[in-house]
């Protein structure tokens, strides 16, 4: 207490003490103290506030940003939210259930794109627009084997806001990639990444046996590094155009959401697809009748051709012939022998296709990518084969795909 009486005492007694008086300024000591004062203020409000940027750095600094704000604006009028009611079958407690995809509008006709699996089963298809009206739609046709569908709006024009397509074959890794979707039912969503790989193969939804083993391999599938989530099903994958280049489809995922892998179907095939399913309602695509080994597992023609001393180091070498196939009646061979490789057993010496229609071809995924977009049944393809030392030009002519599941021949017959 004694302590605070003298701090507060000795600052009162510094508060009265007399002060020094200065001597009177003059006029001109008056006047120039603020002038040479004023240049150090100026310069630290400078130093402490900083000015904007010059408008040409901000322009280019948000030139990507614009760029994806005018895509939005142009394509986001194209992009439904797609939603069904379905019964569920002998279900105690549940009858009927709901669920959500996206879908983009195909043409003036109210025609809709969007995945087989967002409607397979449905009784009944509502559509959303951007604007928020909703109308109920019909099916028209749904392909399992490239999980497209389309279905169908009775609508004004106002509504109907066609994409424009895209050219899925001449992309390249490192492209952009835009979803529009509605993941997690939150409308009308954009999420920007880039294409991270091309010629993937996915299994398709097609069933082609009951017990539930998987149909054809859906190739030339795009994959992307951009946020796809449940939800996003259906929906447009667009490039820096703003054209369609695919139909976000899958994720590869271990928690049910995006972990940084997403695939979308190509626009090649979705151009090959739609018209036949707005015209038939179904798709036929042609088959040869072959089997080879996947060179996702380290076993195509590239990976083989030093053990096996392949003459080639690109193509599809044949395992297995189907009997009363395309490929039998054209003379095609399957292998000879069982050699194993990194420890599989390779099916090898068969026939090696390293172009069809004058077209080379790197493995599996690119003969399959062509027979689905240039090709139906009945035509007639011209296959480079290679066989041992010799190389054959054999004309092979497409079938239907069967409907139920192919047993192949065993390596050897």
């Amino acid at each position: 207490m004694i302590k605070k009486i003298a701090i507060a005492f000795l600052l009162l007694a510094a508060a009265c003490r007399p002060q020094p008086t200065e001597a009177p300024l003059t006029p001109r000591a008056v006047t120039s103290a603020p002038a040479e004062r004023a240049p150090v203020s100026a310069a630290f409000q400078q130093a402490d506030i900083p000015t904007p940027l010059p408008e040409d750095i901000i322009n280019a600094a948000d030139a990507e940003h614009r760029l994806l704000a005018n895509i939005y604006a142009r394509v986001a009028p194209s992009v439904v939210n797609v939603e069904i009611v379905a019964d569920i079958p002998d279900h105690p407690v549940v009858e009927t259930t709901t669920s959500g995809g996206s879908g983009f509008v195909y043409d003036l006709n109210g025609h809709i794109v969007t995945n087989a699996h967002v409607v397979e089963g449905a009784r009944q298809i509502f559509v959303t627009f951007s604007s928020g009206y909703i109308t109920e739609a019909r099916l028209v046709g749904m392909d399992l084997f490239s999980d497209v569908a389309v279905i169908k709006v009775e609508v004004s024009a106002e509504y109907l806001h066609p994409v424009i397509f895209g050219d899925s074959e001449s992309l390249r890794v490192g492209d952009r990639a835009i979803a529009i979707g509605n993941p997690f039912g939150l409308a009308t969503s954009m999420t920007v990444g880039i294409v991270s790989g091309l010629g993937r193969q996915l299994p398709s939804a097609e069933l082609m046996s009951n017990d539930i083993t998987p149909g054809f391999q859906n190739p030339a599938i795009i994959q992307v590094d951009t946020d796809i989530n449940p939800g996003n099903s259906g929906g447009p994958l667009l490039n820096s155009r703003g054209e369609v280049i695919g139909v976000n489809t899958a994720i590869r995922t271990e928690s049910g959401i995006f972990e940084g892998v997403g695939f979308a179907v190509p626009s090649s095939t979705i151009r090959r697809v739609v018209p036949e399913l707005i015209e038939t309602g179904q798709v036929i695509y042609p088959w040869v009748g072959i089997t080879s080994q996947p060179a996702e597992i380290g076993l195509g023609v590239a990976a083989l051709a030093e053990p096996l001393n392949l003459p080639v180091r690109a193509g599809v070498m044949i395992e297995t012939i189907t009997p009363n196939s395309p490929a039998a009646s054209a003379g095609l061979r399957g292998g000879s022998r069982i050699e194993t490789i990194r420890g599989y057993d390779v099916c090898a010496g068969g026939d090696i296709i390293v172009a069809i229609n004058d077209q080379y071809i790197a493995n599996m995924d690119e003969l399959l990518a062509y027979l689905v977009t240039k090709t139906r049944p009945g035509d007639t393809v011209s296959l480079l084969v290679v066989r041992g030392s010799e190389t054959l030009e054999l004309p092979l002519t497409l079938e239907a795909r069967p409907t139920s599941v192919v047993v192949s021949g065993a390596c050897g017959e």
